[in-house]
């Protein structure tokens, strides 16, 4: 919800760095659990939570303990949250679209936002299943045990526009076919860049942040032989 809760010019949420990224897991070990029904809860809930208690009460509670965020430079969220006031009344948002991962542990939701002023925007929030308690020892790689959803990244921008609602929120589920590979890219010369990954690696997403501030966001789903750009978010640099 970067951009949704917006500092006097645009703050972007942020990107986590990934808790996701892993060790491949093969592909027919996995039984598809994908639900991404379940972080649309999560995303409305989180709205919901930041109308009733605060919205900088509602960001802490739900960010992970490695979540970052765009100010616009990129911070931790648990660090630059902690003991930060609520504004007066915080800015709603709105999912429209919603990815997952083949197992249904990292989904990616995207959509709209308001803010008390009047100006709108766009977000882009990165959520993780976190596991609570021990794994089992033998616990198949398809396992989801008890826990909640977290984001782990956070992004957007103003417009100048609204984005127009759809009639019903889009969602797509990685495929679990085939074996996906985690790609390998190198941040532009003097930027700062991070890439999460899924468990399973069928869903991925990469931030990068220019010298001058400008930042891209890019999320992948993978479709059974290669991957496919779902979001490809820029921004550009702060005015100085």
């Amino acid at each position: 919800m970067t951009g949704k809760y917006l500092l006097p010019a645009i703050l972007a949420t942020a990107m986590l760095t990934s808790s996701c990224a892993g060790q491949s897991v093969p592909r027919s070990a996995i039984a598809p659990s994908a639900n991404p029904s379940a972080i649309i809860a999560a995303e409305i809930a989180f709205n919901r939570l930041a109308q009733e208690k605060g919205q900088w009460t509602a960001f802490r509670e739900t960010s992970a303990k490695d979540a970052v965020m765009f100010v616009p430079e990129v911070v931790l969220a648990q660090e630059w949250l902690k003991g930060r006031a609520d504004p007066p009344k915080s800015v709603t948002w709105q999912p429209h679209k919603a990815f997952m991962s083949c197992d249904g542990r990292t989904g990616v939701t995207t959509g709209a936002w308001q803010r008390p002023d009047g100006s709108v925007g766009y977000f882009t929030t990165v959520w993780q299943w976190i596991e609570k308690g021990k794994r089992p020892k033998k616990a198949p790689p398809s396992y989801i045990g008890k826990g909640e959803w977290k984001w782990v990244v956070d992004h957007g921008d103003a417009l100048t526009a609204p984005r127009a609602a759809p009639e019903m929120i889009e969602t797509r589920v990685a495929s679990c076919k085939g074996q996906p590979n985690a790609p390998l890219s190198a941040p532009p010369e003097g930027a700062k860049m991070k890439m999460g990954l899924s468990r399973d690696q069928s869903l991925n997403f990469t931030w990068v942040v220019m010298p001058n501030g400008a930042r891209s966001v890019v999320v992948r789903l993978w479709n059974g032989q290669d991957f496919d750009t779902v979001i490809a978010d820029k921004v550009a640099a702060p005015a100085p």
